[in-house]
């Protein structure tokens, strides 16, 4: 962590003026980052790993579940058809709690409030496979995330939360995925941070992951104190990085390095 540290500190200090926001005709997904390897196992299904947690979404979505003993296709038939694009459009504004929720918390409204089941718990498999099944029905679509006047307060939140200095090393999001992108740090290449892939199988973690545990990540790395899953700073630096990504396509699930 330390070592990590000090190249983030030597990567930054390395550029003399902020680059700003990416322009949009400049903005690469993190696939394009990769290896040829990497790729690889992304575009082929049989030899992508996340495809095991659609499978288990797969079976999930039709299991009968709570007090209601309803299955998620109860309410939303085929998911091929009535999930296409719902990842897309996430974090999206929930009138009844008055501000965004992403899909995972999306997922557990739906157990909560129809299938009067427990919620499931951040980062579980459980989730983690309803998430990615659910995402996978966007695969080849444009992100386009919702952005009216109620939303926008939280949107404006989350790229204050992007631009702001912290941590220990006293450093933003945007220094290293918006000034330093392209450069390596550790022998890797630092993307452009834009959530085309999630939830998403990464090689370090050997496992699926969201978005939320891929930000909590970069906190610990800048040794800042994480904010807890589900926390309205994340939902909301969520929705401003989807925004950022408005109009890439989405190749959720994801490999990652």
């Amino acid at each position: 962590m330390r070592r990590l540290g000090i190249a983030l500190s030597v990567a930054v200090l390395a550029s003399s003026a902020l680059a700003g926001e990416i322009p949009r005709a400049e903005r690469r997904s993190g696939y394009e980052f990769m290896s040829r390897e990497t790729r690889a196992m992304q575009d082929d299904d049989t030899a992508n790993p996340a495809l095991l947690w659609v499978l288990e979404g797969e079976a999930l979505w039709s299991r009968k579940v709570g007090a209601a003993g309803r299955a998620c296709a109860d309410c939303h038939a085929d998911a091929r058809t009535s999930m296409k694009g719902v990842a897309t459009r996430h974090p999206a504004f929930d009138p009844t709690r008055g501000r965004p929720v992403n899909l995972e918390q999306r997922i557990n409204a739906c157990r909560t409030e129809r299938q009067q089941a427990p919620p499931l718990a951040a980062e579980s498999r459980d989730l983690l496979a309803l998430a990615a099944y659910v995402a996978r029905q966007s695969r080849g679509l444009p992100i386009e995330p919702a952005v009216d006047d109620r939303t926008r307060p939280f949107l404006d939140s989350g790229r204050a939360t992007f631009e702001r200095r912290q941590g220990q090393l006293n450093l933003a999001c945007s220094q290293c995925h918006d000034d330093q992108w392209g450069r390596r740090l550790a022998g890797n290449v630092v993307p452009q941070a834009h959530p085309t892939g999630y939830p998403l199988y990464r090689l370090e973690w050997q496992g699926l992951g969201s978005l939320q545990r891929r930000l909590r990540n970069c906190l610990v790395g800048i040794r800042a104190e994480p904010y807890e899953y589900g926390a309205p700073e994340m939902v909301d630096l969520e929705l401003y990085l989807m925004w950022r990504a408005r109009g890439m396509t989405m190749d959720a699930p994801a490999v990652r390095p």
